[in-house]
């Protein structure tokens, strides 16, 4: 039950964090990783997309470690859902940065 109160709280802080990012607060993201940005804009809403498939995923892992005996079903979703994350930021920093650093 721990597991799914703190990943609801942490898939809440992601998802408000990235709705902020969307909506083009790209301040929140540190400037090194903006320097060559040129559309602040459309980096701020793929960013915020990034983001915010990581809050869903902390979400399902929470929802499913709510069920009995699936504690290894919500790793396995969390752990899966945060490479897929990842890389859509990665992906997000090629594509906008012109690199990931």
């Amino acid at each position: 039950m721990l597991y799914s109160v703190i990943m609801f709280i942490v898939s809440a802080l992601f998802a408000v964090l990235g709705i902020a990012i969307y909506k083009g607060k790209t301040d929140l993201i540190h400037d090194y990783h903006q320097t060559n940005v040129t559309d602040k804009s459309a980096y701020g809403k793929a960013f915020g997309k990034a983001m915010l498939v990581i809050a869903t995923v902390m979400l399902l892992s929470g929802i499913a470690g709510l069920f009995e005996n699936s504690d290894i079903l919500a790793v396995v979703i969390l752990i899966i859902g945060l490479v897929i994350g990842t890389g859509c930021i990665v992906a997000v920093q090629r594509k906008y940065n012109k690199g990931v650093f």
